[in-house]
């Protein structure tokens, strides 16, 4: 039996927010626009609204944590995704 492999391709390519188990959910109350999520994130799915404060792109976020473990003021926490 013959098993068809999709073509490969890169996250842009390939929405890959599916994967995670947990999600990071930003209290944007408590940003204060330091930057640091969007600098450390491995999937580059960090932004910055027209406010300048942190957004995600859950198409493309995998829920690694490094944006609540590296955030100063703590305004990102991760929680189980449904």
């Amino acid at each position: 039996m013959k098993y068809p492999i999709g073509k490969a391709g890169t996250s842009v390519e390939n929405k890959t927010g599916d994967w995670r188990t947990f999600k990071p959910m930003i209290d944007r109350n408590k940003c204060t626009k330091c930057r640091i999520c969007i600098i450390y994130c491995p999937e580059g799915c960090m932004a910055f609204g027209k406010d300048g404060k942190a957004e995600i792109d859950y198409d493309y976020c995998k829920g690694c944590g490094i944006c609540a473990n590296l955030c100063p003021v703590k305004c990102i926490t991760m929680e189980k995704d449904k």
